[in-house]
């Protein structure tokens, strides 16, 4: 389980490399710090109070307070499956970063760090922690019976569902659908595909807490689905466009380890091969839904963690086997009724819809007090520059930074800040 954890945290400096990857030249060190910063506001978020939000004894909607400042867990050991409560709480602290982190991706470019920073412990104590607890604490979900087993649902329904809203509170990227907005460095990108991978074997085996044939399964089912995922995608790119690309295989890796989340433990290894197909399939055409309803999702948070979550999580409604785990509803494809389906298309519905509405409260709230995006000028100077003072690439036509640090002097600042305010027609 310490393993599983540190892969778990793993997997958000991965998200950094694939988010930052995908970004503009001059918006990729902002890009990374929004998942950075996640890491710090969170984890003291979950120490503070999440922890018990989410799996203290409380409620149907809302865990209690027994374990504040992760109260009475130091020193017990056998909160689940006799592990350290210490060490269950740290797994799960991971799961409530990486989700939130996977937010930022819709709002690439344009986003005051001040803000997202708020946005990120605002959001995390409203919609995240309650919806860890209905699903995994106790909740009124899992009352109803969901199978979730690693967070389909509590993690990339919800993520995807806020990062939409998000989206359409802070407006589109100036020149968007009319400047290219191509991904500035693809090894990058791929190099985060590959630690999110990684990682993600510690995010699905992990989640049984145990080392048995349950967590076997969930690890060989995220490979073959992922792979068939990569495929997927893969196959829709050579039909409609004519050639496969690097992102697309690094875009459609990432949307089946989003799908085969809720159901890694729970089907068989066909299955996996057959969602991990259509999801890369389903994916790489949803992805293309923010062109036809004219909504910015900047990195297709959208397209890959809502679509890909959603249908992972209904698919256990006709694919669940539990070959290991008896005394389960299954799918209908395995002769179960109609109830495991109901249910899981319940939860997404209702985590989805509950997310978007706070998320873009929030937003709302956050844009009107303290402004959530950046102002038109200082997007086209670039948001590194402006945000954090700094830029990841040195460019000819870029004020030469004094010691080569990469750090801004106050002259410097000076000279970017004169450059900001000449006409936008100007800048490329």
């Amino acid at each position: 389980m310490l393993a599983s954890t540190a892969l778990v945290l793993l997997m958000t400096p991965g998200l950094a490399f694939f988010y930052g990857g995908m970004t503009r030249a001059k918006s990729v060190l902002n890009m990374m710090m929004m998942s950075w910063v996640a890491i710090v506001t969170v984890s003291i978020a979950w120490v503070l109070y999440g922890d018990s939000l989410s799996f203290a004894p409380g409620n149907k909607f809302i865990g209690g307070f027994a374990f504040l400042g992760e109260h009475g867990l130091v020193g017990t050991d056998t909160r689940v499956n006799g592990i350290p409560d210490l060490l269950f709480s740290v797994f799960q602290l991971t799961f409530a970063v990486i989700t939130v982190a996977l937010i930022s991706g819709a709002i690439a470019d344009r986003t005051k760090f001040g803000a997202w920073a708020v946005f990120t412990v605002a959001w995390a104590t409203l919609v995240y922690f309650p919806v860890a607890h209905w699903v995994w604490g106790g909740g009124w979900l899992t009352s109803l019976g969901i199978e979730d087993f690693a967070g389909g649902t509590v993690v990339h329904v919800n993520a995807g569902s806020a990062g939409l809203a998000l989206a359409l509170v802070l407006g589109k990227r100036r020149g968007w659908g009319k400047d290219p907005m191509r991904p500035h460095n693809l090894p990058l990108t791929l190099l985060g595909a590959g630690l999110l991978w990684f990682g993600w074997f510690g995010f699905n085996a992990g989640s049984e807490l145990a080392a048995d044939g349950t967590a076997a399964l969930a690890f060989f089912n995220t490979q073959i689905a992922t792979a068939a995922a990569a495929g997927g995608w893969l196959l829709v790119e050579r039909y409609r466009d004519g050639k496969p690309t690097s992102l697309g295989v690094a875009s459609g890796a990432v949307a089946g380890l989003v799908a085969i989340t809720p159901a890694c433990a729970f089907i068989d290894p066909w299955a996996a091969i057959v969602l991990g197909l259509l999801t890369g399939a389903l994916c790489c055409c949803a992805i293309g839904l923010k062109h036809k309803l004219g909504f910015d999702d900047s990195l297709d948070v959208v397209g890959v963690h809502l679509v890909g979550g959603a249908f992972g999580a209904i698919s256990l409604g006709f694919l669940a086997a539990y070959p290991l785990i008896a005394g389960q509803r299954k799918g209908l494809f395995y002769g179960g009724g109609i109830h495991q389906l109901g249910v899981q298309v319940l939860g997404p519905v209702a985590v989805g819809l509950y997310s978007f509405a706070v998320a873009w409260i929030l937003g709302k709230i956050i844009d009107k007090t303290m402004g959530f995006r950046i102002p038109e000028e200082d997007e086209v100077a670039g948001i590194d520059i402006i945000e954090h003072a700094e830029s990841a690439y040195e460019f000819s036509n870029v004020p030469q930074l004094h010691g080569g640090s990469g750090l801004m002097t106050r002259d410097d600042r000076e000279v970017v800040d004169d450059k900001a305010k000449e006409p936008a027609s100007g800048v490329h």
